[in-house]
């Protein structure tokens, strides 16, 4: 598949930077020293879209905030939460932001819908959805579904069971899709068979709560674990939007997209070799999970990222079209299709992250996860 190409971005000289949610951060860990531009340096205004709560899923961009990372490159990045009351593409493609992060099925759906964006850093190398029944469910793999109540959050969330089920051969009318919140209340309830839940968080829902019946917190082996990641329903997820149009007619904003990706990538390492700081640091930006559970949200999300062969944020081209084939291929309970035509070149395009990768690569940092190990994070009962 072709994708967009762009050559020869100036390096900006730019400085430091702060951002919404951050105020219980008392200053940056960042060293000014580091940046260009002297303190009398005017920032350049980024709006950043998250497309859920302050959380760990996010926890590189809040460190680049408080590590100031953002500050460095020139950049006053204001972080905008969602909670499902801001669809984060369409806020990029209505011009309300400057950046978005969002799955990519859920983008493939709004481009077929007329919006013009870009995939410029898919942050996330694999997917973290899951389906969880009870171990003595016979729900084993996606080939189970059929007869069953099937779990799902629906905006958007649901296209890779669709896709996966495509693969095996079921119909999506096979099975009874029952919308469930975003908890584990309903699964715990018997009122869903296989309840969706991602690595970095409803599953630690489940393993930070007691069994009533025994009094204990419930284990993995409690449980069947599907995880898409090893379907063929695996789509790519969190990924960094640009609005295209301006990326081609605006060099500034190309330019600016390099210095921000350039403050992200630090973020992202940060987190990786600080998982306990960087918990520390999305509670005080306003995440409301306890401590336990906000470190292993953190810990999952690292090996979402890392390690990343080709490096941090590269969009791997066969992992991409794995996820058009699945978008192609997944119809709902409805007999809706998620998209009905490949998407056009200008959906991604690795230039601007490598570009950013390239203008990193003399200052010692990890941008493959070569060296990356996740720690053991003990959960709490209710996340404490």
């Amino acid at each position: 598949m072709k994708h967009s190409t762009r050559r020869g971005y100036a390096a900006g000289a730019f400085a430091v930077t702060a951002a919404l949610l951050l105020a219980a951060c008392s200053g940056g860990g960042g060293d000014d020293s580091g940046g260009d531009a002297g303190g009398d340096t005017e920032l350049t205004p980024i709006k950043l879209q998250l497309q859920w709560l302050p959380q760990g899923q996010f926890a590189g961009y809040f460190a680049a905030v408080e590590q100031g990372y953002f500050e460095e490159e020139g950049l006053e990045v204001e972080i905008i939460p969602s909670g499902g009351d801001i669809v984060p593409q369409t806020a990029l493609a209505n011009g309300d932001v400057d950046y978005a992060i969002a799955w990519v099925p859920k983008v493939l759906g709004s481009i077929e819908e007329g919006a013009n964006l870009t995939d410029v850093a898919q942050i996330f190398q694999r997917s973290g959805t899951l389906q969880i029944s009870w171990a003595d469910s016979g729900i084993e793999s996606v080939a189970d579904f059929e007869g069953k109540k099937i779990g799902s959050w629906g905006f958007g969330n649901e296209w890779e069971i669709f896709a996966a089920m495509a693969a095996e051969g079921l119909d999506s009318t096979t099975v009874e899709i029952i919308t469930q919140d975003f908890n584990m209340n309903a699964f715990l309830q018997g009122d869903i068979d296989a309840a969706q839940a991602m690595t970095y968080n409803e599953y630690a829902q489940l393993l930070e709560t007691a069994n009533p019946d025994t009094g204990e917190l419930y284990t993995p082996e409690d449980f069947n674990v599907i995880s898409y990641e090893d379907t063929e329903g695996a789509m790519l997820q969190d990924a960094i939007w640009a609005d295209t149009e301006r990326l081609e007619s605006d060099e500034e904003y190309a330019d600016t997209t390099v210095s921000f990706l350039k403050a992200v990538i630090k973020g992202w390492v940060y987190v990786a070799e600080n998982p306990e700081e960087a918990s520390e640091i999305t509670i005080a930006a306003g995440s409301g999970w306890g401590p336990s559970h906000e470190l292993w949200m953190v810990n999952e999300t690292n090996k979402l990222i890392w390690p990343s062969p080709a490096g941090i944020g590269v969009i791997d081209e066969a992992a991409w079209e794995k996820t058009v084939a699945g978008a192609l291929a997944a119809v709902n309970e409805a007999g809706a299709h998620l998209i009905t035509e490949e998407p056009p070149a200008t959906a991604w395009s690795n230039d601007y992250i490598e570009q950013a990768i390239a203008e990193l690569e003399d200052e010692g940092l990890d941008l493959t996860g070569d060296d990356f190990e996740p720690i053991e994070v003990e959960l709490n009962e209710g996340g404490n």
